[in-house]
């Protein structure tokens, strides 16, 4: 018989001593990630364009933060510049020589067709007049910026750091170093919620989050890779579509009749998150986790 104190849950997700890296870590859901791994011991990375937020989140966490919880650094990062990249990757091979998680968050909306399915006078109302709204609405050099920002850099970035990676993973005993990449509940839906491309991006990222863990897997890297589909939760992104308990998409729109009735919370997304890095879940790879209060239940879906 195992012994009891194997299930504990200080056994099972214990973060003591990891090093963590969140990228777009400021705010909305990279922020409650970061927050979820550190309150469990792990040391995490922030990064982000916005360097003063990040410093802001550091001063606030300080501030509040017990002993025994981890430390937050700001790093700034640029996920879409190789340069800047790299030299974060630098930073960490010397002051930390390996990475335990790697959590792929920073992302955009993107460009929006808002007329798409609103009854309104201006709205689209047969074949050519919906095509020549699409075809006008947005552009390549939009589409190409999303995806760069919501999926190649996760291309980038991941590879990037696979070799601390898979130093963390020969640092502990019984453990996996781990990849996290935010995907979207909009990447898994079949309607466009008026944002094609962000859609589009999401649904990329699900897919390149199965064709890494299938080649680490195959190289016997040993780096798992899975993701996190959120749905509406409290974010820069839907801040301003979210009111009381009635949750709207990021592109305004309500939503079908979420069963949950409200966004999701900042400790729904951490737990999820601190799982999936944790020694509880070494045995997933390559699998997409959604947290969406229901959605996918009643909205028309490929999950």
């Amino acid at each position: 018989m195992v012994s009891p104190s194997e299930f504990t849950l200080e056994k099972l997700y214990d973060l003591r001593g990891l090093v963590a890296l969140v990228t777009g870590g400021g705010t909305g859901i990279g922020l409650m990630i970061a927050q979820g791994l550190a309150a469990n011991g792990a040391r995490v990375y922030i990064t982000g364009r916005r360097v003063e937020v990040l410093q802001h989140v550091i001063e606030e966490w300080d501030s509040k933060k017990e002993p025994h919880m981890g430390r937050m650094i700001a790093v700034r990062m640029d996920v879409t510049q190789k340069e800047e990249i790299q030299q974060v990757v630098d930073k960490l091979r010397d002051c930390e020589g390996k990475l335990h998680i790697l959590v792929n968050n920073a992302g955009q909306v993107g460009p929006r067709s808002p007329e798409l399915n609103q009854p309104s006078p201006t709205a689209p109302k047969n074949a050519e007049e919906l095509g020549n709204y699409l075809f006008a609405q947005e552009s390549f050099e939009e589409w190409s910026t999303l995806f760069t920002t919501n999926t190649s850099a996760i291309y980038f970035i991941t590879v990037a750091f696979l070799g601390l990676l898979e130093k963390g993973s020969h640092d502990k005993s019984g453990f996996t170093s781990n990849v996290i990449n935010i995907s979207s509940i909009s990447g898994l839906i079949k309607i466009s919620q008026g944002h094609f491309c962000y859609n589009s991006a999401k649904a990329a990222t699900s897919h390149l989050t199965r064709l890494l863990a299938t080649e680490f897997a195959l190289k016997q890297i040993p780096v798992r890779v899975n993701a996190i589909a959120p749905g509406v939760y409290e974010s820069e992104m839907t801040n301003d579509v979210i009111v009381g308990q009635e949750a709207t998409d990021a592109s305004g729109c309500p939503i079908i009749s979420v069963p949950a009735r409200r966004p999701g919370t900042h400790a729904e997304m951490a737990g999820t998150a601190v799982y999936l890095a944790s020694p509880a879940a070494g045995y997933m790879n390559g699998q997409e986790i959604v947290i969406d209060g229901g959605y996918i239940a009643v909205n028309p879906s490929r999950a």
